[in-house]
């Protein structure tokens, strides 16, 4: 085989690796009743996240494959909505986007029943709680009472992090029925985020086993090093887990012993309470 070929062969190998870009998700929807325009209008509202400084065409264009054009008009038309301000070429979400997500917070039983329990569970470990839910393979945080920042990256409500790392993920994965866990599994890449990091998929599936066996998932600085969280499942009334409850703590103060005698009591007593609010 030629130099060249080998070198188009690995190529190739590497582009089917690629995920697919956002742009790319869109365009292949084929549902007639699909509107294209507005997946790309929401996908330029999500190319904000994470970020704390305003964005200018370019960034968006790059983070979502979206073309520079599109994501203009985009832009264009969010900020005649009032939901994006602009100053010169950079770009900044105004508060009104947030009606977006009031909606659903205010309206769901969930993640309005469930503040009171996280403040209580924070109150008696003195320890941030979160609430969340697996949305898109991602853990998505519906809620949550914060008593100190144990993470470099800020949590809030709206905040995503990848579910095989983390011990809401975990809970939640372990919870799916078998196809769509493989499902899951195909299309989500391990990626090591600490030296911790478990990315082989025969481990994780043991893993997530044991977490459906033990009723509870811990995750050892495998998201970040220096903190450990635990977490449960929030059923509802059919027995379908419908969220995770977690708490997080700084390694250097919780050993993991600690999370199993003394966090995970509380938790569970705070889930089982949540349940019964729920449908």
């Amino acid at each position: 085989m030629s130099k060249a070929t080998t070198t188009d062969t690995s190529a190739a190998g590497q582009d089917d690796e690629r995920e697919p870009t956002i742009a790319e998700q869109i365009d292949a929807m084929t549902d007639p009743s699909f509107m294209t325009s507005l997946a790309r209008g929401l996908a330029v509202v999500q190319a904000f996240s994470d970020s704390r400084k305003p964005q200018t065409i370019a960034n968006i264009s790059q983070k979502t494959g979206i073309p520079r054009a599109a994501v203009r008009r985009c832009l264009h038309t969010l900020r005649e909505l009032g939901y994006v301000d602009a100053e010169l070429n950079n770009f900044s979400l105004r508060p009104k986007v947030l009606t977006l997500g009031y909606s659903y917070l205010s309206s769901t039983p969930l993640t309005v029943s469930a503040q009171p329990y996280l403040n209580d569970i924070s109150r008696t470990l003195n320890e941030s709680s979160s609430m969340a839910v697996l949305e898109d393979g991602e853990v998505l945080y519906v809620a949550r009472a914060a008593t100190s920042r144990v993470m470099s990256v800020a949590l809030n409500t709206g905040s995503r992090l990848p579910a095989y790392c983390t011990s809401l993920g975990r809970v939640m994965l372990a919870h799916l029925p078998a196809n769509e866990l493989e499902q899951y599994l195909a299309r989500t890449k391990l990626r090591a985020m600490t030296e911790n990091t478990v990315v082989n998929q025969k481990r994780l599936r043991e893993i997530l086993a044991d977490v459906r066996r033990d009723g509870y998932a811990i995750n050892d600085e495998e998201l970040e090093l220096g903190l450990r969280s635990i977490a449960v499942p929030v059923r509802g009334a059919s027995g379908q887990v419908l969220a995770a409850l977690n708490v997080g703590a700084q390694a250097a103060r919780v050993s993991v012993k600690q999370l199993e005698k003394e966090f995970l009591p509380v938790l569970l007593r705070g889930a089982q309470e949540l349940a019964i609010l729920l449908p």
